[in-house]
Protein backbone atom coordinates (compact mmCIF):
# COMPACT_ATOMS: atom_id res chain seq x y z
CA UNK A 1 0.00 0.00 0.00
CA UNK A 2 1.38 3.23 -1.12
CA UNK A 3 0.02 6.51 0.14
CA UNK A 4 1.78 10.05 0.01
CA UNK A 5 4.95 9.13 -1.59
CA UNK A 6 5.56 6.83 2.07
CA UNK A 7 5.31 2.69 0.92
CA UNK A 8 3.62 1.00 4.02
CA UNK A 9 4.08 -2.20 2.99
CA UNK A 10 4.93 -4.38 6.27
CA UNK A 11 7.66 -6.38 4.20
CA UNK A 12 9.99 -3.43 4.15
CA UNK A 13 10.51 -1.99 7.70
CA UNK A 14 13.38 -3.69 8.15
CA UNK A 15 14.04 -1.93 11.72
CA UNK A 16 11.79 -1.75 14.43
CA UNK A 17 12.00 -0.27 17.96
CA UNK A 18 9.09 -0.94 20.97
CA UNK A 19 8.37 2.17 23.20
CA UNK A 20 5.27 2.94 25.46
CA UNK A 21 4.42 6.27 25.83
CA UNK A 22 4.96 8.31 29.36
CA UNK A 23 2.65 10.21 31.05
CA UNK A 24 4.76 13.69 30.78
CA UNK A 25 4.68 12.70 27.05
CA UNK A 26 0.74 13.93 26.76
CA UNK A 27 -0.73 17.31 26.40
CA UNK A 28 -4.08 18.44 27.85
CA UNK A 29 -5.98 16.47 25.95
CA UNK A 30 -4.36 13.17 26.91
CA UNK A 31 -2.94 12.63 24.02
CA UNK A 32 0.75 12.11 23.19
CA UNK A 33 1.65 15.74 22.23
CA UNK A 34 2.53 16.34 18.14
CA UNK A 35 6.12 17.17 18.90
CA UNK A 36 6.91 14.32 20.47
CA UNK A 37 6.72 12.29 17.82
CA UNK A 38 10.21 13.73 16.09
CA UNK A 39 11.54 12.23 19.34
CA UNK A 40 10.54 9.16 19.05
CA UNK A 41 11.33 9.01 15.40
CA UNK A 42 14.95 10.16 15.50
CA UNK A 43 15.85 7.79 18.73
CA UNK A 44 14.88 5.29 16.44
CA UNK A 45 17.10 6.37 13.72
CA UNK A 46 19.99 7.08 15.82
CA UNK A 47 19.54 3.29 17.51
CA UNK A 48 19.11 1.82 13.94
CA UNK A 49 22.38 3.51 12.96
CA UNK A 50 23.47 1.99 16.44
CA UNK A 51 22.82 -1.48 15.23
CA UNK A 52 25.02 -1.02 12.51
CA UNK A 53 27.85 0.24 14.61
CA UNK A 54 27.92 3.92 14.00
CA UNK A 55 27.80 5.84 17.32
CA UNK A 56 27.00 9.51 16.31
CA UNK A 57 28.81 10.78 18.61
CA UNK A 58 31.67 8.91 17.20
CA UNK A 59 30.94 10.00 13.88
CA UNK A 60 30.53 13.82 14.66
CA UNK A 61 34.00 13.43 17.03
CA UNK A 62 35.35 12.38 13.05
CA UNK A 63 33.38 15.76 11.53
CA UNK A 64 30.96 13.40 10.23
CA UNK A 65 27.48 14.56 10.95
CA UNK A 66 24.10 12.90 9.33
CA UNK A 67 21.65 15.85 9.68
CA UNK A 68 17.87 15.99 9.22
CA UNK A 69 16.96 19.08 6.82
CA UNK A 70 13.18 18.02 5.97
CA UNK A 71 10.43 16.03 8.26
CA UNK A 72 7.18 15.69 6.90
CA UNK A 73 4.17 13.82 9.25
CA UNK A 74 1.04 12.59 8.26
CA UNK A 75 -0.98 12.48 11.83
CA UNK A 76 -3.54 9.74 11.61
CA UNK A 77 -4.92 8.66 15.14
CA UNK A 78 -3.57 9.91 18.17
CA UNK A 79 -1.44 7.77 21.45
CA UNK A 80 -2.44 7.61 24.82
CA UNK A 81 -0.24 7.21 28.37
CA UNK A 82 0.90 4.03 28.24
CA UNK A 83 0.35 2.70 25.05
CA UNK A 84 2.61 0.83 23.52
CA UNK A 85 4.36 1.10 20.07
CA UNK A 86 6.34 0.43 17.54
CA UNK A 87 8.63 2.89 15.86
CA UNK A 88 10.00 1.49 12.24
CA UNK A 89 11.59 2.83 9.64
CA UNK A 90 13.29 2.03 6.12
CA UNK A 91 15.77 3.88 4.09
CA UNK A 92 16.49 5.16 0.88
CA UNK A 93 18.64 6.93 -1.31
CA UNK A 94 17.84 10.16 -3.62
CA UNK A 95 20.36 11.25 -5.71
CA UNK A 96 23.93 11.26 -4.66
CA UNK A 97 23.77 13.17 -1.19
CA UNK A 98 19.56 12.39 0.42
CA UNK A 99 19.07 9.46 2.56
CA UNK A 100 15.55 9.06 3.07
CA UNK A 101 14.00 7.82 5.80
CA UNK A 102 10.30 6.12 5.49
CA UNK A 103 9.07 6.20 9.09
CA UNK A 104 5.62 4.74 10.71
CA UNK A 105 3.94 4.40 14.42
CA UNK A 106 2.30 1.40 14.53
CA UNK A 107 -0.01 0.69 18.11
CA UNK A 108 0.87 -2.92 18.93
CA UNK A 109 -2.48 -3.22 20.71
CA UNK A 110 -4.35 -2.80 17.48
CA UNK A 111 -1.90 -2.96 14.84
CA UNK A 112 -3.50 0.48 14.05
CA UNK A 113 -0.97 3.15 12.20
CA UNK A 114 -0.80 6.14 14.07
CA UNK A 115 1.10 8.28 11.83
CA UNK A 116 3.69 8.34 9.20
CA UNK A 117 7.07 10.11 8.48
CA UNK A 118 9.13 10.79 5.54
CA UNK A 119 12.81 11.99 6.84
CA UNK A 120 15.00 13.65 4.80
CA UNK A 121 18.75 13.37 5.45
CA UNK A 122 22.00 14.47 4.44
CA UNK A 123 25.64 13.54 5.59
CA UNK A 124 28.40 16.47 6.27
CA UNK A 125 31.69 15.51 6.15
CA UNK A 126 33.58 19.08 7.92
CA UNK A 127 30.28 20.70 7.54
CA UNK A 128 29.99 20.27 3.87
CA UNK A 129 27.73 17.50 2.23
CA UNK A 130 29.17 14.28 0.91
CA UNK A 131 27.86 10.99 -0.13
CA UNK A 132 26.28 8.52 2.31
CA UNK A 133 27.01 5.58 0.74
CA UNK A 134 29.68 4.65 3.37
CA UNK A 135 26.68 4.81 6.06
CA UNK A 136 24.12 2.90 3.54
CA UNK A 137 26.30 0.03 2.56
CA UNK A 138 26.60 -1.11 6.19
CA UNK A 139 22.92 -0.23 7.52
CA UNK A 140 20.97 -3.57 7.89
CA UNK A 141 18.60 -4.07 5.21
CA UNK A 142 19.55 -1.05 2.61
CA UNK A 143 19.69 -2.69 -0.73
CA UNK A 144 21.28 -0.51 -3.49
Amino acid sequence: MKKNNIDLSEDIFYYELEFKVRDYECDLQGIVNNSVYQNYYEHTRHEYFQSAGFILDELHLQEIDPVVFRIEIDYKKSLKSGDVFLSKLNISKQGNLKMIFNQVIVRKSDNMIMNKAKVESVVLKKGKPVSPDFLLLKLPGYKI
